[in-house]
């Protein structure tokens, strides 16, 4: 590993001057923003300070409050032509490389990696009542909510199609004659897409019990009302190296206590004093990888979800792992999030 990613740390108070001072120095065209003495907390180019400076901040801001708070990052163990795939796809220079504490351990730069070609089954769960999007949804099903320039659904399946995935299955219930027409059998996209039709809803894991052929390698399953930038190349290649069953892909989530936190004893003495202390969450992100075996535990014709699934084989005691993702990602379920997503759409995927 090489330490040189240390000379080119900031603090995630330092100001927009400490950080192009860094940058300078550094001579990589990147700032890695470390809390904790390792922990990534974001990264700051060139651009992000341009950026910033335009819309009206001054030299001593905060570099927490410019910095780009979702970074592309790699995994610790992973193949180095996955980083540099990585890079390719997201037009880094740079790619900090994480642990699995999220830890900085390095910082390799960008060379041409190749691209394999991907025969991976992939599932998208298209067929909510998007009920919290009402009235939005009275008269178009969730996924072909327009998000930016097309149709949430239709960004995914680019996803897809962009990084080599051909084999797609849509699971459809409501109103899911409107996206059969809207997408066909694929080929306009670049990829095949065939379609399972719900007669009832069975949840996030119950229609794959519908598909059409066992698979005979792991599938890819995904919410159809997910926008991210996931490399799902990375994510297959670390459910099978890890030789897990199946495979979820978590985001970190953070939680501010505004308070002080007490510690107290029996006797009311206080022990201990945090202020405002940070909680950190890893959630499901509703990204999912299932080896063969792991489908054969979902019960035909019967709603079932995908945390039922996973606890079923953790019960069993069966290899079950976490992807940690911390790419660009957001669930359009509700209409905050619809408006936070349409602001990102031309920064992220256009």
């Amino acid at each position: 590993m090489n330490p040189d990613w240390k000379q080119i740390a900031i603090p995630p108070k330092a100001t927009i001057r400490q950080a192009m001072e860094t940058i300078d120095q550094g001579a990589k065209q990147i700032a890695l923003v470390i809390e904790d003495d390792c922990h990534l907390s974001g990264t700051v180019t060139d651009g992000d300070i341009r950026r910033a400076l335009l819309k009206g901040n001054d030299m001593e801001t905060p570099i927490e409050q410019v910095m780009n708070a979702n970074p592309v990052t790699g995994l610790l163990g992973e193949d180095a032509v996955l980083w540099q795939r990585t890079m390719q796809r997201h037009s880094l220079r740079h790619l900090p490389i994480l642990d699995r504490k999220g830890c900085v351990v390095d910082l390799v730069g960008y060379q041409m990696p190749s691209e394999p070609n991907r025969t991976t089954p992939v599932v998208i769960m298209a067929g909510g009542l998007g009920t919290r999007l009402r009235p939005l949804t009275e008269k178009l099903p969730k996924p072909l909510i327009p998000v930016g320039s097309k149709p949430v659904l239709e960004t995914i399946v680019e996803g897809f199609a962009s990084q080599g995935f051909e084999n797609l299955i849509l699971c459809l219930n409501y109103k899911g004659d409107m996206i059969r027409d809207h997408f066909g059998d694929g080929e306009r996209f670049g990829v095949r897409i065939r379609y399972i039709s719900e007669d009832r809803r069975l949840g996030t894991a119950g229609a794959l019990s519908l598909l059409p052929e066992p698979p005979e390698e792991p599938i890819v399953v995904m919410n159809g009302d997910l926008l991210t930038k996931v490399d799902f190349v990375r994510l297959v290649e670390f459910h099978n190296r890890q030789a897990f069953v199946a495979t979820m892909a978590v985001r970190q989530y953070s939680h501010q206590v505004p308070y002080g936190v007490l510690s107290i004893g029996d006797d009311y003495r206080i022990e201990a004093l945090t202020e405002k202390p940070v909680h950190r969450y890893q959630v499901n992100a509703g990204i999912y990888v299932l080896s063969p075996e792991a489908l054969h535990l979902v019960p035909g014709q019967k709603f079932y979800d995908m945390p039922s699934l996973f606890q079923r084989l953790m019960d069993q005691g069966r290899p079950v792992g976490s992807f940690p993702l911390r790419d660009y990602w957001m669930d359009i379920g509700r209409l905050e999030d619809l408006e936070q997503a349409a602001a990102d759409f031309a920064e992220m995927f256009e």
